[in-house]
């Protein structure tokens, strides 16, 4: 018996002794699998969807998946002749187990019963995945000292993570500007066929047109001095988006308990003033309204953690159990000046909230959905003769403005002065904005509902 190595075009390394004999001892999952897809165009449609290359645990098997997914790539049937015609390009056909072993994948059975042993190979896949992670977080751990401990912890969440993922493992590809300018287009028509906002709704007109909502992958930081409303409208996004358009969203609040947010959330979709909920006041009318509304509360997908949760690493931890278990959307984090990175200090206090800063857009971008993460401000809007925030006022750290891609001031003259002409509106101060103009738009101001709202709705 010959050992041979190959490499075929897409990646594969193969180093192994291959013949009939070693061939034939392989999973007959995986078998059942390639003699559907050197049979049937449409199996393929739908494998490529479930499996990767590195699925197949036998290295001629990975060979010739590899193969058919580029025949298919190029909108061609995937029968057995192109693909040993492609393996021998590659020169790669013999370590795939030559023509004669791909002729006898589709002479041996119809291919049937390929979904189920598509699903079986792939959890297969996953548990060799997580075999492998266990080991290498557990060689880490042996090499690793008290001072490690976070960034082991880190470590061992993102291994396992993308070990128990369905997504393809491995190095990401480089992408062609062709490709990426096809995917682009798609979106621009996409954006231009429909009526809303393409990122997640944040339930203001103006605030929407300007950002096409809150887009995946992107920070946003609501920012202002205490007791302007940062915390509502925080739960008015939430609530546009997990109430008024079904899309999970998950709350991190170290200020506030669930039982006090759901109150909150209930005053402000059943416009039942807040004060009378908690003073026990209701009327006949508030209550109608309340059990109205209750059901589509109930039923959304809002998600709330009010537990201890004062690191990062915590933080991050959550999130990705959440985006991987409950399809999660939207993060809110409420607020960032009640964090710490880790269990040990990161140097100055504005060397960590610049690290938090930063570790929240790459997680925005690591699970593909938005963060807003609500920030205070300093007191340098109230020493000046306006009282309008601005950037500089950031608390903490000038990185907040650097990572995010979103900053939103929130200013009320009525907090500053009871009699102002403006009493009952607020200013969102789009003060940056990575990928459009900055502006400021006047929405109403609702406490008694504890909620913001469009001018339009007053």
């Amino acid at each position: 018996m010959t050992t041979l190595a190959g490499t075929f075009a897409g990646g594969i390394t193969v180093s192994s002794d291959t013949g009939c004999q070693e061939l034939s001892s392989s999973t007959g999952e995986e078998k059942t699998v390639l003699r559907a897809l050197l049979l049937s165009t449409d199996a393929v449609a739908e494998i490529a969807v479930m499996l990767d290359v590195h699925d197949f645990h036998h290295p001629a098997h990975a060979l010739i998946y590899a193969a058919v997914l580029r025949i298919y790539g190029d909108g061609e049937s995937p029968d057995p002749l192109r693909v040993a015609t492609l393996l021998e390009s590659a020169g790669t056909l013999e370590a795939a187990g030559g023509g004669d072993y791909l002729k006898s994948l589709v002479a041996r059975g119809t291919g049937e019963g390929w979904r189920r042993a598509a699903d079986r190979l792939q959890a297969h896949s996953l548990l060799r995945r997580t075999k492998e992670a266990a080991a290498h977080v557990e060689s880490l751990a042996s090499e690793s000292g008290p001072d490690d401990v976070d960034r082991l912890a880190d470590i061992a969440q993102a291994e396992i993570l993308a070990a128990t993922s369905r997504r393809p493992r491995g190095l990401a590809p480089s992408h062609s500007i062709g490709d990426i300018l096809e995917g682009a287009l798609d979106e621009l028509e996409a954006a231009g066929s429909t009526d809303g906002p393409s990122g997640v709704p944040t339930g203001f007109t103006d605030l929407d047109s300007l950002t096409s909502g809150l887009r995946p992958g992107h920070l946003t930081v609501i920012a202002a001095r205490p007791s302007m409303g940062t915390s509502t409208l925080a739960l008015d996004f939430m609530r546009s988006a997990a109430i008024g358009h079904g899309i999970p969203a998950a709350l991190f609040t170290y200020e506030s308990g669930r039982q006090e947010l759901a109150t909150r959330i209930l005053s402000a979709e059943c416009r039942v003033p807040l004060h009378h909920m908690r003073a026990g006041t209701m009327n006949d009318d508030d209550w109608v309204r309340l059990a109205r509304r209750m059901p589509l509360v109930a039923k959304a997908p809002l998600y709330i953690q009010d537990e201890a949760w004062p690191t990062f690493t915590d933080l991050r931890a959550q999130c990705r159990r959440l985006a991987s278990q409950r399809q999660v959307k939207l993060i809110v984090v409420d607020n960032l000046q009640m964090m710490t990175y880790g269990t040990r200090p990161l140097g100055s206090r504005y060397e960590e909230i610049s690290e938090i800063s930063r570790c929240l857009k790459l997680l925005a971008t690591e699970l593909e959905v938005p963060i807003v993460a609500v920030s205070k401000a300093n007191r340098g809007s109230e020493q000046r003769t306006d009282k309008k925030p601005m950037l500089t006022d950031l608390r903490d750290s000038g990185s907040l403005e650097d990572n995010a891609d979103l900053v939103i001031l929130l200013h009320r003259e009525d907090a500053y002065e009871k009699e102002s002409p403006r009493a009952g509106e607020a200013d969102f101060i789009v003060a940056k904005h990575r990928n459009g103009p900055t502006a400021t738009i006047t929405v109403a101001f609702q406490g008694h509902y504890s909620r913001f709202v469009d001018m339009a709705q007053t």
